[in-house]
């Protein structure tokens, strides 16, 4: 057999269906984190959240990142697509905010794998023995990730269909329940103790966010300019059909919605399938779900974010060290190593201020992106272009109008937020203020000056 005959992971790209199952869980990781928006804005408004979020932030930032990924192909991704748009020291602008934001969301994952696993088994993360398996499952993406981007999108094919089998059974089981009675007036009836429907939108937003980090693999996804557009618009389908449906049938059983608590979809299929032995099967294999939703998305988003320094690393802005690859598999196996650190030293925080600092930061980074569309629609018309936001440059501009909005409120909500002697927009603040010391710094070095 010719070696050329012999596949290597090196050699395995990401086909359509692997890069869609990579992006879901990039993006989502399952219904699993939408239990805040029930308790926070009741069924009717965490359906309408649901819908509405998607027209207003994952569809323009879906099409935004078909229309760059396609007409810019390149590792890297969104830092390449704002460095070549709008200049150098933006384009590390948004490499810092997108890495500064990874810390606080890498650790929502370990914070979500802990709290389905206290459920099931609160003994197992007692006495501080969830920060440790916390940090275990980063070691353990980290190290998943070094068979390359190709054993990723595989092996999130596989983990997408048991994770959402449990949620379809739920689904069906809790419709069938609805038509059965009148329990959908009950759940109605059941009166928020404390209704925060902006907090309930942040966590939706949040729901949604990341469609942007599957365009650093650009150099290891098979025929980009084609693939990325139809992914986004698979994902996109599947990641909103997926949220709303089981909230949607579960809203019909009569549960109260003050009942639901981060980590605590196995209490509601336990409630919704009663207390028997089917009710506990189902609540096992949400758990279980759960706990692969968030591994699966930690090792999807491994994959995604170790790319960027890897990148920024061969362009001179940080060590040459973290541009080490793989060279089996192609992996950059010093950049994951370095992500993992960062993101283990986060995992103290709440899950209500890693969403708050990761939405901030993280939104920031995509507004930049929604800067950059502009701007090369402006600098570079002429260049080939796979697929185009309609409407010209009005409609690349007005893509991001409601992406803005949203930030807005973002900003208003994060300065209600406490950390320590600051709020959490303070906080973020000074992270952002760090970017600029950082290049300088960088730039510096990179020049040859210190």
């Amino acid at each position: 057999m010719p070696a050329s005959a012999l596949a290597t992971p090196a050699t395995r790209k990401l086909t359509l269906l692997p890069l869609i199952a990579a992006t879901y869980f990039i993006v989502s990781g399952g219904p699993y984190g939408l239990e805040d928006i029930v308790s926070k804005a009741g069924y009717m408004g965490a359906i309408l959240i649901l819908l509405v979020t998607p027209l207003i932030w994952a569809l323009p930032t879906a099409l935004m990142v078909s229309e760059m990924a396609s007409t810019l192909p390149k590792d890297g991704g969104y830092y390449a697509w704002v460095s070549r748009a709008m200049g150098p020291f933006w384009g590390f602008q948004e490499a810092w905010l997108s890495l500064v934001g990874s810390i606080f969301d890498m650790a929502l994952y370990p914070a979500l794998f802990v709290g389905y696993l206290g459920h099931f088994a609160p003994a197992v993360t007692a006495g501080g023995r969830g920060f440790w398996i916390g940090v275990a499952l980063v070691a353990a993406a980290a190290a998943w990730n070094l068979l390359g981007a190709g054993a990723i999108g595989d092996s999130s094919v596989l983990l997408g269909i048991a994770l959402l089998a449990p949620f379809a059974v739920l689904s069906i089981y809790a419709a069938a329940h609805r038509l059965a009675g009148p329990a959908g007036s009950v759940a109605a009836a059941v009166p928020l103790r404390k209704v925060d429907f902006l907090g309930g939108i942040l966590v939706a937003m949040w729901n949604y966010m990341g469609w942007d980090n599957t365009s650093t693999v650009a150099g290891e996804v098979q025929n980009p300019k084609r693939t990325y557009p139809l992914a986004m618009a698979g994902a996109v389908t599947l990641v909103a059909l997926t949220y709303v449906l089981p909230v949607a049938a579960v809203a019909g059983s009569g549960l109260d919605p003050n009942s639901w608590a981060t980590g605590g979809w196995a209490d509601v299929g336990r409630a919704v399938l009663g207390s028997g032995v089917t009710g506990a099967i189902l609540a096992m294999a949400i758990t279980i779900g759960g706990m692969i939703g968030a591994s699966g998305s930690l090792s999807a988003l491994t994959m995604a974010l170790s790319r960027l320094p890897a990148v920024m690393a061969e362009d001179g802005y940080l060590p040459k060290f973290l541009a080490r690859r793989n060279s089996r598999t192609g992996a950059p196996w010093a950049a994951i190593a370095a992500c993992a650190i960062a993101w283990a030293a986060a995992l103290q925080f709440s899950f209500t201020k890693l969403i708050m600092l990761d939405v901030l930061l993280t939104g920031l980074s995509i507004l930049l992106e929604f800067a950059a569309l502009v701007a090369l629609r402006i600098r570079e018309p002429e260049i080939p272009r796979p697929y185009r936001v309609p409407g010209g440059l009005a409609g690349a501009v007005g893509v991001g109008v409601f992406p803005l909005a949203l930030l807005v409120l973002t900003v208003v909500r994060n300065q209600a937020e406490p950390i320590g002697p600051i709020n959490a927009l303070e906080f973020g603040g000074l992270l952002i203020a760090l970017g600029l010391v950082a290049w300088v710094a960088s730039n510096r070095a990179r020049r040859g000056k210190v």
